[in-house]
């Protein structure tokens, strides 16, 4: 099924009936205090509302305060947090998520996803989330870097199916069988690195692709995030960039040049191989 893309703030239905922006703000590595507060409310004053943060990240005090400071509604923004590997397992993950609550202030949180597949503590950190689900603490629950085998394994033995599964997802890295499985269990795909580190500027195709569009080569891939079903949450600390990153409404990419894109993947990662990683 083609997902409708309409503009900044157009959702996409979770399986549980949430909507969830498709375009975002990603804040790993944006330091906490006044850089990520500048950072989001950029994003807010542009039109975004979907933020991405994490435990990991260190900034979600930052995040909240960005948000509390804006004159939008809290209801109003999808925000998301992340499980940190260490604090998986059912008990510390109750705790880690009561933390980073605390953290950004809010009283639940719109998603929340087990970071990364720690092999002993995946399933019990999962537990944890239904818990927190049911609860009515967190809107949606999800995962982050799960392959087809460790979402096989998880679901096996869950009660609530993940709702996201957020990946290294960017045109050296389309993983198309993990997104058709995702697809196959409504598990809607969630890009993170989209713009590959910065990478993504260097490659001339994607420079001549985006001419012919007039658009960058940031534009072009962020579309072409979305154009494959994908929600997106590219990083920038730089207004200009933040604002311009968000610029991709006016325009679509056409199916050959979708393919020409698609043929690009060679299977590389700028980050950790979810099958093994040592953190």
């Amino acid at each position: 099924m083609v997902k409708k893309i309409t503009d900044i703030q157009g959702t996409w239905k979770l399986k549980n009936g949430v909507e969830m922006p498709y375009f975002g703000l990603g804040v790993f590595l944006v330091k906490d205090g006044d850089e990520v507060i500048n950072s989001v409310k950029f994003a807010l004053d542009a039109g975004y509302r979907h933020i991405d943060t994490a435990a990991l990240y260190q900034n979600e005090k930052g995040v909240g305060e960005a948000i509390k400071q804006h004159p939008i509604d809290r209801k109003d923004i999808f925000v998301t947090s992340k499980v940190w590997n260490s604090d998986q397992g059912y008990d510390k993950t109750l705790y880690a998520f009561d933390n980073s609550l605390e953290k950004l202030g809010f009283d639940y949180l719109d998603l929340y996803l087990v970071h990364w597949p720690v092999k002993t503590k995946y399933k019990d950190t999962w537990r944890a989330l239904e818990y927190l689900y049911k609860q009515g603490r967190v809107k949606a629950i999800g995962v982050s870097n799960f392959l087809k085998n460790q979402l096989e394994d998880l679901l096996g033995s869950v009660e609530i199916v993940p709702m996201v599964n957020q990946m290294e997802f960017h045109p050296y890295l389309v993983q198309q069988q993990l997104i058709d499985f995702c697809n196959e269990k409504n598990i809607q795909y969630e890009a993170w690195s989209p713009l590959m580190q910065g990478k993504i500027f260097k490659i001339n195709e994607f420079s001549n692709m985006a001419k012919k569009y007039n658009k960058t080569i940031a534009q072009l891939i962020l579309r072409w995030n979305l154009q494959k079903g994908v929600i997106t949450i590219p990083k920038s600390i730089k207004q200009e960039r933040i604002i311009s990153n968000a610029q991709i409404f006016d325009f679509t990419i056409s199916d050959e040049d979708m393919k020409i894109i698609d043929r690009q993947d060679k299977n590389h990662r700028v980050g950790a191989d979810p099958d093994n990683f040592n953190f």
